[in-house]
């Protein structure tokens, strides 16, 4: 093997490591979901997001990717994505709504397959855009469930936490909301509605004060409001698609 192979195969690997990690973090939700602990399946759903983020900006900065890592990370998605928070709502809540409860829960699977299968189409074909995503990316349907969940085991322990007392006088009612909520995230993913895909190198410059206020209020939250905070820019992101097209509609 000479050394130009070499080299590319540490290319392809690096990222794929985080790929794997990602996946790791799905298989690891889905035991702690069987046996109950959906602290953990939430946090590792969590972890399977940071995994993401990373593995395509690793595989950019080292020039390494690949049909394989493409597919290789789809996989990995739709496991992490989309199966495992469908199998952590499903034992946590919707179990109790019997068939309607099931069916939403793979409602919500099926459409996160669906999702990254048109992802990868509209890359291949060079069709996609490089300032949105066509539709709920999947991670932010997962992180949606992984930090609601987080966020009601506050409640559910009866544990001391700093906490954002509005937001969680209205989390008993949001859990009746359910497997509304499932099917409208399901739905959102194989939408056309445009979700920000925070690619542009040219947002992250220091020149831009905006987004530098933004994220330091952003780490602020987390850092006293954790679970709060988590949720609530998730929670901010989802809506975002339907701010976008009210503020394109008044535009017109």
């Amino acid at each position: 093997m000479d050394r130009l192979t070499l080299k590319r195969s540490g290319q392809v690997l690096a990222p794929s490591l985080f790929t794997m990690g990602n996946m790791a973090c799905g298989f690891y939700s889905l035991l702690a979901s069987s046996r109950g602990d959906f602290t953990a399946a939430a946090t590792a759903i969590l972890g399977g997001v940071v995994c993401d983020m990373l593995d395509g900006r690793v595989a950019r900065m080292v020039h390494g990717e690949s049909s394989f890592g493409v597919e290789f990370d789809s996989l990995s998605d739709f496991l992490t994505f989309g199966v495992a928070p469908a199998s952590m709502v499903y034992a946590f809540i919707l179990k109790d709504y019997g068939v309607i409860g099931g069916l939403s829960a793979f409602l919500f699977a099926l459409c996160g397959g669906l999702r990254l299968a048109l992802f990868n189409v509209s890359s291949q074909s060079g069709s996609g855009s490089k300032t949105h995503f066509q539709g709920l990316p999947i991670p932010a349907g997962a992180g949606f469930w992984a930090s609601f969940i987080l966020l009601y085991q506050i409640l559910e322990e009866q544990k001391p936490a700093r906490t954002l007392a509005p937001l969680m006088r209205e989390v008993p009612f949001l859990l009746t909301l359910v497997p509304f909520l499932m099917v409208g995230l399901a739905f959102l993913m194989v939408s056309t509605i445009p979700y920000a895909a925070f690619k542009q190198k040219e947002m992250f410059r220091v020149q831009n004060p905006r987004l530098l206020g933004l994220v330091a209020l952003g780490l602020a939250l987390v850092y006293f409001y954790p679970q709060n905070a988590i949720f609530l820019l998730v929670l901010i992101y989802v809506l975002s698609g339907f701010f976008g097209i009210l503020s394109g509609s008044r535009k017109d």
